[in-house]
């Protein structure tokens, strides 16, 4: 165990399958003349997060070497490159923690979240930013205003996540919307889909407790699906919420199979339908339906140009709440704890906060 008192970049690692300790590394230094380095003071855990946590590997990307955990953060800027001129020494900033490589088609093309050389952080072989110090570009911190603090600052990652997928499904005014999964980043969905002006929100979840919280927080109802036929569950869900033939738009935000049938169903001739959680990497699909319909269909990942600097508009505003979704706020020291408390599925958005040596 890393002696704490002495620790100059107290790091939280993970090593393999539940298996995490505290590591003091040694502070990064700026490489390129347009980086900053950050002192993080906020981060929040995502299911991401757990999931390496749990299982060690997402996907194609497999914990092989010690990673430090973490990309949800907010800190406090401590150093900055010689070419840098948005930013100074102690300006507080949201972090956005994926880095494109600026050169591939993607990037070139404006659409840098599908860049072929992201590095993001807390993804193989990546670190992330649950460790005192981390250094990013200038152009991927964004400065807070002075109303809002830090860690609503820590939530400008999840909040991009679900603007993202809002500007995918082209969410407009009037526009009756259902989001699937009423977890921090479908919650995020209903509150940008009201913030875009929809006229209908409708929170669709298996767990009473979130829907209660969803119906509180940014939604004009709530639906629970019954063990039926995702047909069933479409049309008692159009007749309850008075969606006549359909809803415009689905959003599914918990990657459950059944979430994306239903969300097929519901939808009206020519709506538009968006997946944005991640389940399983094959599943069955209604095309028939999709087809017959003439859906849009969109996939959603992670988030690009503007949308980052929405969101931090969309708080500082006062149109997005994400002070509500904080359970609450644990000691650096506590980190493994925290992550078992949300593995449980206790409370919506949890905070670690930064390593004050």
């Amino acid at each position: 165990m890393t002696s704490t008192a002495t620790a100059q970049n107290l790091s939280f690692v993970l090593e393999g399958i539940h298996q995490v300790k505290f590591e003091d590394r040694p502070v990064p230094e700026l490489k390129n003349p347009h980086d900053v380095l950050i002192n993080v003071k906020y981060t929040g855990i995502c299911g991401s997060d757990v999931h390496y946590w749990e299982h060690g590997s997402i996907g194609q990307f497999v914990v092989k070497e010690p990673m430090v955990l973490g990309h949800e953060s907010a800190g406090v800027i401590s150093q900055v490159g010689s070419a840098v001129t948005t930013l100074k020494v102690g300006d507080r900033v949201a972090m956005e923690p994926g880095i494109s490589c600026r050169r591939c088609e993607p990037c070139k093309g404006g659409k840098y979240n599908l860049c072929e050389n992201m590095a993001f952080a807390a993804t193989p072989p990546y670190d992330g930013t649950l460790a005192k110090y981390y250094v990013l570009p200038e152009d991927f911190c964004y400065k807070l205003p002075e109303h809002l603090s830090l860690q609503e600052g820590a939530l400008m990652e999840p909040l991009s996540v679900a603007v993202h997928i809002v500007r995918q499904a082209q969410v407009s005014p009037g526009q009756s919307v259902v989001v699937f999964g009423a977890g921090p980043v479908g919650l995020l969905c209903c509150a940008v889909a009201t913030a875009f002006g929809a006229s209908k929100v409708i929170a669709v979840d298996i767990q009473q407790p979130r829907l209660d919280f969803a119906k509180q927080y940014a939604t004009t109802s709530t639906f629970m699906p019954s063990k039926v036929s995702a047909i069933e569950n479409a049309e008692r869900l159009r007749q309850e919420n008075d969606l006549g033939a359909g809803a415009d738009v689905a959003i599914d935000a918990s990657g459950a199979e059944p979430s994306v049938h239903t969300g097929i169903h519901v939808l009206r001739n020519g709506g538009t339908y968006v997946q944005g959680g991640m389940g399983r990497s094959e599943i069955h699909f209604p095309i028939m339906a999709a087809c017959s319909k003439e859906l849009t269909l969109r996939g959603s990942f992670r988030y690009g140009s503007g949308d980052y600097k929405l969101a931090v508009g969309l708080v500082s505003s006062g149109k997005v709440d994400v002070k509500k979704l904080i359970t609450g706020t644990v000691k650096f020291e506590e980190a493994e704890s925290a992550f078992k408390e949300v593995k449980a599925g206790k409370g919506i958005k949890t905070l670690i906060a930064g390593f004050d040596s």
